[in-house]
């Protein structure tokens, strides 16, 4: 091998060390699964700026998947996004209502929520998300909120009544308190949305989870939980919980051919 030769495979190697040293860096181009918008009813194409969000969908003003509207009308008790009645049985008290529109703004604005998009068999969207680690917190309180609010069901994507063109009770469907229907804060956060959620034991700020709730003066934190999980994806896909390896480890998991290219590189 020629001086010339060694050059340029020195070069090769430490454009590939500077790439293992710093994952971020693999993001600057464009990933498919960070900062998109699911193929859904009032979604927009792709993620962007919005003038001003309505009240609790504001936190993602900056960059959203929503429009103002979409946000405005999230916020009704029968909005005209899907025809959905929160009162089914009887007024929602306003302290659990609150974590539903919360849900709803996440659900239509987040750009954040690429690594759970799934394919939906739906008239209405081709897309749904499936599996969000959903942060503790976010759960617990939704459920304790919740807890004396009444229903009639478990799964609130299908199966209501909609004889009237709004979701209604079915026929022999009692109404009763979340807390029987929903026994724990993971049934709840699971079941009511076909497992759109998953019921996460990591708390809020850990990067691990995402977010329902959270101050957007400290930036949207649901960013490098999708990079997360996003990178987990890329690495192993068959292996969605392996936890990822430290630089170090990544580097010794290198064939011995590369490490000595590495090394080359180094000397």
């Amino acid at each position: 091998v020629g001086l010339a030769q060694l050059a340029q495979l020195a070069l090769l190697a430490r454009v590939a060390l500077l790439a293992l040293l710093a994952p971020d860096a693999a993001v600057a181009l464009k990933d498919p699964l960070l900062n998109v918008c699911m193929d859904a009813k009032h979604h927009k194409r792709e993620p962007g700026p919005e003038g001003s969000l309505y009240d609790q969908c504001s936190p993602w003003k900056d960059n959203a998947c929503c429009t103002a509207n979409t946000t405005s009308e999230a916020h009704r008790d029968q909005s005209n996004l899907y025809n959905f009645n929160w009162n089914h049985c009887g007024v929602m008290p306003p302290k659990c209502k609150r974590h539903f529109i919360q849900d709803t703004c996440l659900y239509e604005c987040s750009p954040n929520l690429g690594p759970w998009i799934d394919q939906a068999d739906s008239s209405w969207r081709r897309e749904r998300i499936l599996h969000v680690p959903l942060c503790k917190e976010d759960c617990e309180e939704w459920w304790e909120d919740c807890k004396d609010a009444l229903t009639c069901k478990e799964n609130w994507h299908k199966g209501w009544n909609w004889a009237t063109g709004t979701n209604r009770c079915p026929w022999g469907f009692v109404c009763r308190p979340f807390s029987e229907v929903f026994p724990r804060p993971k049934d709840l956060c699971e079941k009511i949305w076909s497992h759109s959620f998953k019921a996460s034991p990591e708390r809020r700020g850990s990067g691990r989870c995402i977010q329902m709730w959270f101050d957007p003066a400290q930036g949207n934190p649901n960013v490098a939980v999708a990079k997360y999980y996003a990178w987990k994806k890329r690495c192993s896909p068959a292996e969605g919980e392996r936890v990822a390896p430290e630089p170090n480890q990544a580097v010794l998991g290198l064939p011995w051919s590369v490490l000595g290219l590495l090394a080359l590189a180094l000397l």
